[in-house]
């Protein structure tokens, strides 16, 4: 797989400055074009701001063309080599990041139809968003700590690039990935052929092999809605994800840099996205939730739970603005996973603790009545569970590239299985026979069409959703 960067970030720059000192010195030299981007792309931000990236070597930001007009874009990000800080592995398995290139961005009138930079056309939001793509969890696993080495090379054990073209053949009017973009923590060891020569850590090179070269025909057939997933945090991928993907400013002390401010970094505010005729979704921020109860209250479970509360506030707030809201988020709170210990019967594990211990003390379903469904990763499957009780409809997405998981969830729940206190299932669907994405047709004010495909774009399951309710069934074969 191609990497724009190299050990060199400056070189290209400077090669541009060589061939500009050659022409003077010679004349007559016609005036260098400035390289095309290394991405272009549409992300939606707060009140569904449409907000246009490029990542570009070129010594000054480009200009965009906006329904014939032109303007300039805003620098974001300059390059930089961070120095290296805490991160998940041990010091000797890190590296500093480096972001060699110009991140720039522009915001763009609401109503805008056409946008383009330097040729490239730019996917823009309609006013009435029929059709999702959702897809999570698309990096290449490559984990020194867990032994995990993905074969980034082979598309079959690999397939985010298959995922991505079968999703943008089905033409979305807009993206939605649920978290974990970057998965290539560590270096590949040697003997491990599948991730020779990967990049790793947490830098441009890694970002662009894991997400923005396979992404690419995503890129440019939707706008996307981006959540933030725990190998988004401060320290994994957290500076990469505020530089690159996030909409909003970015904003020293919530850049990932320094790790006295990851109090900042590691927690963003929630905001909606209007997809039309009453309806948003509600993008959240839970990087830095946690799986278990903590053994000690201690200052970083204070800072947690205050500000998981705020969080299930502002949803609340949010989810007023409309009678149809679909919460984003990356860990689910109301979904199972299964896990075999020693050889003993599959487990099933309940959701995510950190958001059913602080958002269960504001309410017991956890999330606000309006919240009609919820759609998450993390589990490395597809998933859906509906309710008997007032909880919303659960969907899990986290199946387009990373590691499968290694125990399949059954067919069937144990009777009485339950994800969450007081949470009683009334329907279940697992799929957990490989890589693929999820779609969401709407079909009327609170029905939306829920489809499985496989990553060649077989039909696998269809689902309906109707306000909180949801049912599926396989797909005939």
């Amino acid at each position: 797989m191609p990497s724009h960067s190299t050990a060199f970030p400056t070189s290209r720059r400077a090669s541009l400055s060589v061939a500009a000192m050659l022409c003077a010195v010679l004349g007559g030299c016609a005036t260098l074009a400035p390289p095309p981007p290394a991405a272009a792309y549409v992300v939606l931000g707060e009140d569904g701001a449409a907000v246009a990236r490029v990542v570009t070597a070129g010594a000054a930001c480009p200009s965009i063309e906006v329904d014939g007009r032109a303007l300039l874009m805003t620098l974001r990000a300059a390059p930089k080599t961070m120095a290296l800080r805490p991160t998940a592995s041990a010091p000797e398995d890190s590296k500093p990041s480096v972001f060699p290139d110009l991140i720039c961005e522009a915001t763009l009138p609401p109503g805008a139809a056409h946008a383009q930079v330097q040729g490239l056309a730019l996917a823009l939001p309609k006013a009435r968003i029929e059709r999702i793509v959702v897809i999570g969890d698309t990096g290449c696993r490559i984990k020194k700590a867990d032994a995990a080495f993905q074969s980034c090379q082979d598309s079959a054990a690999y397939p985010f690039a298959t995922v991505a073209a079968a999703a943008a053949a089905w033409k979305p009017d807009l993206v939605v990935h649920v978290g974990d973009y970057l998965y290539r923590e560590n270096a590949c060891p040697p003997g491990q052929s599948g991730c020779a020569g990967s990049p790793w850590g947490y830098g441009w090179d890694a970002w662009q092999a894991d997400f923005f070269t396979p992404a690419q025909p995503l890129l440019r057939a939707a706008p996307w809605v981006v959540a933030r997933g725990n190998h988004e945090s401060c320290s994994r991928g957290g500076q990469g994800f505020w530089r690159l993907l996030d909409p909003r400013a970015l904003l020293p002390g919530r850049d990932c840099i320094d790790p006295a401010d990851d109090g900042r970094g590691d927690y963003g505010d929630p905001y909606a996205v209007p997809l039309g005729a009453d309806a948003q979704l509600i993008v959240i921020d839970s990087s830095n939730s946690i799986s278990r109860k903590p053994k000690l209250e201690d200052a970083r479970s204070v800072q947690r739970a205050e500000r998981f509360g705020q969080t299930r506030l502002a949803i609340e707030a949010l989810a007023r603005r409309a009678v149809h809201n679909i919460g984003v988020n990356h860990h689910p709170a109301l979904a199972f996973a299964a896990v075999r210990r020693n050889g003993n019967p599959v487990e099933l594990k309940a959701g995510d603790y950190g958001q059913q211990t602080y958002y269960g003390a504001v309410s017991p379903t956890l999330l606000p009545e309006r919240i009609d469904a919820m759609l998450s990763g993390h589990v490395h499957v597809w998933e859906q569970v509906s309710f008997a009780s007032a909880h919303p409809s659960q969907f899990v997405a986290g199946f387009s590239g990373t590691l499968e998981e290694e125990v399949p969830l059954p067919e069937t729940l144990p009777a009485g299985a339950s994800p969450a206190p007081g949470a009683i299932v009334e329907h279940f669907s697992s799929w957990n026979a490989g890589f693929g994405f999820m779609t969401m047709e709407r079909c009327g004010a609170a029905h939306w069409d829920v489809k499985v495909w496989d990553l060649h774009g077989k039909l696998q399951r269809t689902c309906q959703l109707e306000g909180r309710k949801s049912s599926c069934a396989a797909a005939p074969q």
